[in-house]
């Protein structure tokens, strides 16, 4: 159940209920290999398309990057969206467990094995650099969704956007 605060009736967007505990685990182990890397995530971004990015990161150098996280073949199969991710990033990535095979993930993105407490890159995914004024609108989002969290957690009663 996800965390609704007693004065609120927004839910948490970091746990909406949505996240098996196999893909919370996958999420943590990227997060930190990300963080490994110099990037800094932000978990369930949604985009300009309406479609939320499990994880959207934003390296040093404003690259962003989008991981995909797949806890099951059937999750993946399940799943026809993904191209739709790829005009709000720099790099794609599939993330999942080490026991969920790699063979059917596609070619066209990166792909990552996670596990609670790490993550391995396996395939380096393909650049496709965005447009500057794509790039500038994307991070906007991504900080005001950031800056609109991190509000919530200091006041979760206030009325302020969460991204």
């Amino acid at each position: 159940m996800p965390f609704v605060s007693p004065l609120t009736t927004r839910a948490d967007p970091l746990n909406d209920g949505r996240q098996s505990a196999r893909a919370l685990d996958v999420r943590r182990g990227v997060m930190r290999w990300l963080a490994a890397h110099d990037f800094t995530a932000l978990p369930e971004l949604t985009l300009a398309n309406g479609r939320r990015a499990d994880l959207l990161a934003i390296g040093p150098k404003s690259e962003i990057w989008i991981i995909e996280i797949k806890s099951s073949l059937a999750d993946l199969a399940a799943d026809h969206k993904w191209p739709d991710y790829r005009p709000f990033c720099d790099r794609l990535f599939f993330a999942t467990l080490p026991d969920v095979p790699a063979d059917p993930f596609p070619d066209a993105a990166g792909f990552l094995v996670a596990d609670g407490f790490a993550a391995e890159l396996i395939r380096e995914a393909p650049e496709h650099r965005l447009p500057a004024v794509a790039r500038k609108a994307l991070v906007f989002s991504i900080a005001r969704a950031a800056a609109g969290r991190l509000a919530f957690l200091a006041d979760p009663t206030a009325s302020v956007a969460r991204g």
